[in-house]
């Protein structure tokens, strides 16, 4: 019988076994009567001693010039090697090449991001990259896991709408048959708001799209966002669901990924180590008065940056909520404060070490004939909100949500510089490909 097709994640399960690894060479090194290959299969990297006297002289000789990156499958037996970041490598008894690979164009050695980004196709194999890929899923599946589990039901939302969450100007536009125009979503939170009057509590998965003209680290055109929304929710619970949900994703990472984040990206997992509930709390206010007292001058009205974001959350070691922001900075769906009418319920969860908002969030107006009165300040077209204000026609309750932006969060955990990085694939104002 031919042995098992092993994967590399699983090969501490066949220590002393013969098994069949599919892969590409990663790399390779030879020692005289022994080459040492680096084979990755997607899931891994483990290191395959082909010895001279173990495999046929021919075999032996077309192993030291098998190229990067080409497909192969290697046979052997399972050994401890406390020496691998595994605990393990291969003794080679068979190589078989599959496909040749020539001239591959990412080489050991240092090249310019711009290259990279040309070559992400290919760039996505690098042992880094890898590693982000994996987290990036292992976020998703605790997002879904998370809600899941507290009883929330995924519902999906469209991608063409017939208007904009905050107003056209920053939108895709497409036309759209004899209907006139559409617009690619910026968010999937009014059809939450919908759904949360069926289904009590729900959520929405996927992809989002906005059109400013923005070319800072923190931003894409086109990125995941996860926008739950819960009917007879305030502000409050709606700032303790944040913080129970960013908890639990950054525990399933640490568990899933801490050696490879630590190891591979460099990253300092300690401060991951951190976030812990209670998040500290402050009011748009507040946080005024804290930006001052740092040096950083700022006055009532002023909307928070990259920067001012920095300033706040670098004074914790964990996430900072801020909430209560000046109506006149938020959507026309936010309800005011009854306490404080100048100020709108909404919140922002601040990642620290510089990473900035990751949840922007807050209590919805539920009030008809206030939520009319902001559509018409907001000159947005009635016509196309009109199913969105017979929820407060029928059956109106306190209800609230949030969006919580799958690259940030990605770019947060890993700790990397540019969001770009965190997505397969990524959109910005000047890049469509590969």
């Amino acid at each position: 019988m031919p042995p098992p097709v092993a994967r590399i994640s699983q090969i501490s399960k066949y220590e002393g076994q013969e098994v069949e690894l599919r892969g590409w060479l990663y790399g390779k090194r030879s020692s005289g009567k022994l080459h040492f290959l680096q084979v990755r299969d997607g899931s891994g990297v483990i290191q395959a001693v082909v010895f001279k006297n173990e495999v046929p002289t021919e075999m032996f000789a077309r192993a030291d010039h098998i190229l990067q990156e080409s497909s192969i499958v290697v046979r052997g037996t399972v050994r401890a090697d406390k020496r691998s970041p595994l605990g393990f490598e291969l003794g080679v008894n068979h190589v078989e090449v599959v496909h040749e690979a020539k001239d591959y164009p990412i080489t050991p050695k240092e090249h310019g991001v711009a290259y990279l980004m040309e070559k992400r196709h290919l760039w996505l194999r690098s042992a880094r990259q890898n590693v982000i890929l994996r987290v990036r899923h292992t976020v998703e599946k605790a997002i879904r896991d998370f809600f899941d589990e507290d009883g929330f039901t995924l519902v999906d939302a469209p991608i063409f709408t017939p208007a904009a969450c905050e107003g056209t100007s920053t939108l895709f536009e497409v036309p759209y048959f004899d209907l006139g125009k559409a617009y690619l979503t910026q968010s999937g939170q009014l059809y939450m708001e919908a759904a949360a009057m069926a289904l009590g509590k729900v959520y929405c998965f996927g992809p989002t799209f906005r059109a400013e003209k923005s070319k800072t680290r923190r931003h894409l055109t086109e990125f995941w966002m996860v926008e739950p929304e819960v009917a007879f929710m305030d502000l409050e619970e709606d700032m303790t669901l944040a913080e129970r949900f960013i908890c639990s994703i950054v525990q399933r990472v640490l568990d899933k990924h801490e050696r490879e984040i630590r190891e591979v990206l460099e990253r300092d997992t300690s401060k991951l180590q951190t976030v812990k509930p209670p998040f500290p709390r402050m009011t748009y206010g507040e946080a005024i008065e804290r930006l001052n007292k740092a040096g950083h001058p700022s006055k009532w009205g002023d909307d928070f940056g990259g920067d001012e974001e920095t300033v706040l959350a670098s004074q914790f070691d964990r996430p900072v909520i801020v909430h209560r922001y000046p109506a006149d900075l938020k959507a026309f769906y936010f309800k005011r404060d009854p306490a404080d009418p100048r100020v709108a319920l909404g919140m922002d969860v601040l990642a620290p070490e510089g990473f900035g908002e990751i949840i922007g969030g807050g209590q919805r107006e539920d009030d008809f004939d206030a939520l009319l009165g902001r559509i018409e300040e907001h000159k947005l077209p009635v016509e196309a909100f009109e199913w969105y204000l017979d929820l407060r026609k029928y059956g109106s309750v306190p209800h609230a949500g949030f969006g919580l932006g799958v690259e940030r969060t990605v770019s947060w955990l890993c700790g990397l510089h540019h969001v770009r990085e965190t997505i397969p694939f990524a959109r910005m104002m000047e890049r469509i490909t590969p």
